[in-house]
């Protein structure tokens, strides 16, 4: 395998999109807490926008809506026209990006919960690894009444408080904590794209769904690509394909080798 830190971030990004094991996250890392959902001292958007990091994001990323499947979103991402796509990733002064790029599995759970907002309206709505927060996003537009966007990297969390702004929302609540090792809560919908990269996150993470599925009869959707680690993996026999749509042209050019995304419904 290349060394993924010398690679210019263009090239590592479609590494990671054909499922090479990139360090998206310690999510099995993180020390378990005792305290649930109810008791969880969720951030607020204000305390994200720490001034030198919001201008460095706001410097080296795009806003955009083009190129994708979802055109009513708007999203800072990391594009081919910013510096740094043609940097190399050691250079970037944080943890890596993930966040700036709108993943295929993402884009299929965006575009669905729009299509469908029956889905969401009314509902409790955890977006888990929500990267850029659009999901989160889509779902708060399709009248989700409550949604927790949860990714590991605090600037995430900045990146889904300046994507809010930009589609015209008051921030949600962010949780920049490993999920996976808290007490579980009710949530009505989990969706949760593109998490499926790794082996070991994948075990850990089809327990903890069938966790929730059984315990709070949640329903689960996943937004996948095709990637090695989710077609392989025994899950494969507990989903239902709700729908699979053809990427945009520019999506299928950054993420090498994959031309479709599908949205599946979990039912263990």
């Amino acid at each position: 395998m290349v060394m993924l830190q010398k690679l210019r971030f263009g090239e590592r990004i479609m590494a990671f999109s054909l499922g090479w094991k990139a360090p998206r996250g310690c999510w099995n890392l993180l020390q378990p807490v005792s305290s649930g959902f109810p008791l969880f001292s969720w951030r607020t958007a204000g305390s994200y926008l720490d001034p030198k990091v919001k201008a460095f994001v706001e410097d080296n990323t795009e806003v955009t809506s083009s190129g994708s499947l979802t055109p009513e979103i708007q999203l800072r991402l990391l594009t081919p026209k910013c510096k740094f796509w043609w940097e190399r990733a050691d250079l970037w002064p944080y943890s890596d990006p993930y966040w700036a790029i709108y993943w295929p599995g993402g884009q299929a759970l965006s575009r669905y919960l729009l299509d469908n907002p029956d889905v969401v309206r009314g509902k409790s709505v955890l977006d888990f690894g929500s990267g850029c927060g659009a999901t989160a996003i889509a779902a708060k537009m399709g009248g989700a009444a409550k949604v927790l966007a949860n990714d590991i990297d605090p600037i995430a969390g900045m990146a889904v408080v300046l994507n809010c702004r930009l589609n015209g929302l008051n921030p949600f609540p962010i949780l920049t904590k490993n999920i996976l090792n808290m007490q579980q809560g009710k949530w009505d919908l989990i969706v949760l794209g593109d998490m499926f990269y790794d082996e070991d996150l994948a075990e850990s993470l089809h327990r903890w769904l069938e966790n929730c599925f059984w315990t709070y009869g949640t329903r689960v959707l996943i937004g996948d690509p095709g990637r090695p680690q989710f077609s392989g993996h025994r899950i494969q026999h507990q989903l239902h394909r709700l729908v699979e749509y053809i990427l945009p042209e520019p999506t299928q050019q950054e993420n090498n080798g994959l031309t479709t995304s599908t949205v599946w419904d979990f039912q263990p």
